[in-house]
């Protein structure tokens, strides 16, 4: 747990040296890699941190390694529906039902999982 807090820190810390220090007109592939990848990472952290402190205090007395598998699972997810949006966004193709198709996708990719067990 500890360990995702620090990689969510230094996701967040990455992120902003990446928006501070690199431009994304003078090396744009470079840039905008590294601008995606910190995001993901820092976005993973954050949603799976919520999600997991969400789902300890509404469930109680359950397993919490079995928690932060889901948790992370959900975060990740999250995060690269965002990504993914932000791209389309950056091309100029997002549209209002491509986010809903992306949300679509997401939540079919979780069921699929949630049927597995």
């Amino acid at each position: 747990m500890t360990g995702l807090v620090v990689a969510t820190v230094l996701g967040w810390a990455s992120w902003g040296v990446v928006i501070n220090k690199l431009s994304p007109f003078t090396s744009t592939t470079l840039a905008l890699t590294l601008f995606y990848a910190s995001l993901c990472i820092a976005l993973t952290g954050t949603f799976t941190l919520i999600n997991y402190y969400l789902r300890l205090t509404l469930n109680k007395g359950q397993i919490y390694n079995v928690q932060l598998n889901t948790a992370l699972r959900q975060g990740l997810l999250l995060s690269i529906m965002v990504c993914i949006a932000l791209v389309f966004q950056r091309l100029k193709v997002l549209t209002w039902w491509d986010g809903l198709l992306l949300l679509a996708i997401v939540v079919l990719i979780e069921f699929y999982f949630m049927a597995r067990k």
